[in-house]
């Protein structure tokens, strides 16, 4: 063979290997995971019965007795609120939709659909909620993924460097539970997990996770004086 065709053979052949990669990494973007089951939107006219009959009365009737008490969600209640809220929600360009949450041992998985420039994706992501040895909460982002590709890395980078953006906003409240969160999420920074019920406190001391369920072990925080 000459130099000539060794060349055109060469060259065709770096086009169909790089076709082909591009080929296979759009199949792992566009792939739908088995385990998502796409929820359908109830919408905002109605209220999740799930949480203003059992969740929320569990929360307010345990603050109340000011003892500790664990607090209990289950898979199907916490999905049953998503759908009451309003869906897609848009940002930066991407509609995000029906959104789906799996309770597996020790992790969260949060799933749903984000639609880009008319292409549909299912975006996961995996927490680890943790109570370290000084009773902070870190809620541990470990994966992400575009349909079956791991962005993990990718989307660290680039929610370390919008985040630290966010908070060269001097009207920023960083102590806000919410920034607290979020820090946590895409910063790995843990917290004081104190939230405020009304006029009482109450902190986050153990967190359980296991097949359809999430257990959270509440104890009053007793007001200084």
């Amino acid at each position: 063979m000459g130099k000539c065709k060794k060349r055109k053979f060469k060259k065709r052949y770096l086009l169909v290997l790089n076709l082909a990669v591009v080929l296979l990494v759009f199949a792992l973007l566009l792939h739908k995971p088995t385990r998502y089951n796409r929820p359908q939107a109830v919408g905002t006219n109605q209220v999740s019965t799930y949480l203003t009959n059992e969740l929320l009365p569990a929360l307010y009737n345990g603050v109340q007795l000011g003892e500790p008490f664990d607090l209990i969600v289950t898979q199907k209640g916490i999905n049953d609120i998503i759908t009451h809220c309003p869906w897609p929600s848009a940002s930066e360009g991407v509609d995000f939709s029906a959104p789906e949450v799996l309770f597996t041992t020790d992790t969260v998985v949060l799933m749903g659909t984000a639609i880009a420039g008319g292409i549909e994706f299912v975006i996961t992501a995996e927490l680890n909620p943790d109570i370290d040895k000084d009773g902070l909460l870190n809620l541990r982002l470990t994966k992400v993924k575009i349909g079956t590709l791991n962005i993990t890395p990718l989307f660290r980078l680039m929610a370390a460097r919008a985040f630290t953006s966010k908070l060269a906003d001097a009207n920023i409240d960083r102590e806000n539970i919410r920034t607290l969160i979020a820090a946590s999420i895409l910063n790995n920074e843990p917290f004081e997990p104190v939230f405020p019920i009304d006029d009482k406190k109450v902190r986050v001391e153990k967190i359980t996770i296991t097949g359809g369920k999430l257990s959270v072990h509440l104890v009053p925080v007793l007001n200084s004086l």
